[in-house]
């Protein structure tokens, strides 16, 4: 690998994530660490970026991951953070629109997993790769549910992150397509904030809501003891 950046170091592998449209963030951290794999045996991963989720579940489980990414540059750098990655998982990537994909394969999955575009109508950034990464124009909700529901085994699971503003909109469109939320993770910045994110476990069965609660910093600006505990097993530092 030719660059001059040097790579982001877990505990189990590390990552480039320069050319990548999203870099590593709390937000995919916490997904892939948070995300439940009992009884998973096959994922997919739905925007891979540099990968960091599937490298995240991959390193907690013997599994087999497929990814598909939208973006080239950041299809290159998942295809070499994956072979790079000394894992008993098996990972392969697809440079594919999500779409596309759904219309072509046959496979079903135990868990779909995704850190997705989210922004309806908010101000849009000027460079393509960043704005569809982030923005619903190229994967809306509709198009994220729906192929999911086409995926998944009957029994398999939806994992995502979303503001907490947009997650409305998202259970509320999922529940009428026949995904309904099991679980999920209200995230909070810090102490006397809103949640800015959530995380959200959906599945073909409805069920009893389970809530859980993370505040990622104290009132002094340091990390929580439950932040850190959450991802004590994964970091460096």
């Amino acid at each position: 690998m030719k660059t001059d950046q040097r790579p982001f170091h877990f505990k189990q592998f590390s990552l480039y994530h320069h050319r990548s449209t999203m870099k590593v963030g709390t937000d995919a951290v916490l997904l892939g660490i948070w995300t439940e794999l009992s009884g998973v045996n096959s994922v997919l991963e739905v925007g891979a970026g540099s990968g960091i989720i599937s490298l995240l579940l991959g390193s907690r489980a013997k599994l087999q991951i497929d990814a598909v990414e939208l973006d080239e540059a950041s299809c290159e750098e998942a295809t070499e953070n994956f072979a790079a990655a000394k894992s008993e998982s098996e990972f392969k990537l697809y440079y594919s629109d999500f779409n596309d994909y759904v219309s072509i394969t046959r496979k079903k999955y135990d868990l779909i997993i995704s850190n997705p575009p989210f922004f309806i109508n908010d101000l849009k950034s000027e460079i393509q790769s960043r704005r569809q990464a982030r923005h619903t124009d190229t994967l809306t909700y509709e198009q994220l549910i729906n192929g999911a529901l086409r995926l998944l085994d009957p029994k398999g699971k939806l994992s995502l992150v979303l503001p907490y503003r947009e997650s409305r909109i998202f259970i509320s469109k999922a529940k009428e397509a026949g995904l309904f939320l099991q679980k999920q993770m209200l995230i909070f910045p810090k102490h006397c904030t809103p949640p800015n994110r959530i995380n959200l476990l959906f599945a073909r069965e409805e069920s009893d809501l389970k809530t859980d609660k993370l505040m990622i910093r104290n009132e002094d600006g340091s990390f929580t003891q439950p932040y850190l505990d959450l991802v004590n097993n994964f970091y460096l530092y």
